[in-house]
C-alpha cells in the first residue's frame, strides 16, 4: 500500500516481484502473483518510510527491499527482523514491539498487537509481528499487517479516531486461526474506530482456497448500508481522503 500523509510517503510490506518465496540465486521458489503490482518500483515517488509488519515471504520480500534501499528512506519493522536487512543502506532501521513507538520525520509510528506469528522459517520463532498506527499531518492510519481475529484493536480506539484502517481480508480458508475473514476484519476496524476501511491481503497471491473475488464481496456485504466506507477494493485503485 502506498500512503501519502501531508507529503510524507509510506510504503507497506512491499513486494514487486513475480513470485514470493525463497531466493536461490536469480530464481525465486514460491507462489506466483495473480496480478502485476499497480506501479513498478521505477514509478514510485520518493519513499520516506517502509513499514514492515512481519518477516513472512509475502510481506518481507528481500529482492524488493534491496531495490528500495535508499539513504533517504527509513524502515520500521517488528522485533528481531532487522538482521534480514542491509541496515546501513537505509536512513535508519527501527524495530518496534507492541505498544512501542518511534518518531520518523513528521510521523509517529506505534506498534500494536495482532494475532499472527513471525517466523520466516520453521525455527526462527523469536521474530516479532506487528500492526501499526501511524500519525502524521493530523491524520491517523491503522495498518493491520496480518492478523487472525483478536480483540486487541479495541485498545486503539482510546488513542483517538482513525481516518483509515488497512485490514487483511484474505487467506482465511482454511487458515482462519492465522488470518481473519472479511467479517472479522470489518468488525475489528470498527472496534478500532476507523472511518474508512481499505482491504489488503487479497487478489495478489493464492494463499487460501476462497475464490478470487470472495473476500471483497464478503467485506462489502459485512459493511451493509455503509459500502462507501470500504475504499480501494481493487489493486491499483486510488483514494483521496
Amino acid at each position: 500500500m502506498l500512503l501519502q500523509l501531508d507529503g510524507f510517503t509510506i510504503l507497506t510490506d512491499p513486494i514487486f516481484g513475480d513470485r514470493c518465496g525463497i531466493g536461490i540465486g536469480p530464481v525465486t521458489l514460491g507462489l506466483k502473483r495473480w496480478v502485476a503490482p499497480a506501479l513498478p518500483i521505477a514509478g514510485l515517488p520518493k519513499i520516506d518510510l517502509i513499514l514492515l509488519s512481519h518477516a513472512h515471504f509475502d510481506h518481507f520480500d528481500l529482492p524488493s527491499l534491496h531495490r528500495l534501499q535508499n539513504r533517504g528512506t527509513a524502515v520500521v519493522s517488528a522485533r528481531n527482523t532487522a538482521d534480514l536487512l542491509r541496515v546501513r543502506r537505509y536512513a535508519s532501521v527501527t524495530e518496534l514491539g507492541w505498544e512501542e513507538s518511534a518518531h520518523i520525520g513528521p510521523a509517529t509510528v506505534r506498534g500494536i498487537e495482532v494475532n499472527h506469528w513471525g517466523a520466516r522459517m520453521r525455527t526462527d520463532t523469536w521474530r516479532g509481528y506487528n500492526g501499526y498506527v501511524v500519525e502524521a499531518g493530523g491524520h491517523r492510519v491503522l495498518f493491520g499487517g496480518d492478523t487472525a481475529d483478536t480483540g486487541s484493536f479495541r485498545r486503539v480506539r482510546a488513542w483517538g479516531g482513525l481516518d483509515l484502517a488497512i485490514m487483511p481480508i484474505g487467506a482465511y480458508n482454511p487458515w482462519i486461526h492465522y488470518h481473519c475473514n472479511p467479517e472479522q476484519a470489518w468488525r475489528m476496524a470498527n472496534e478500532a474506530g476507523a472511518e474508512f476501511v481499505l482491504p489488503v491481503h487479497h487478489q495478489t497471491f493464492h494463499l487460501g482456497r476462497e475464490p478470487f473475488h470472495e473476500p471483497v464481496e464478503r467485506l462489502l456485504a459485512a459493511a451493509g448500508n455503509h459500502p462507501d466506507r470500504v475504499i480501494a477494493t481493487q489493486i491499483g485503485d486510488e483514494m483521496s481522503l
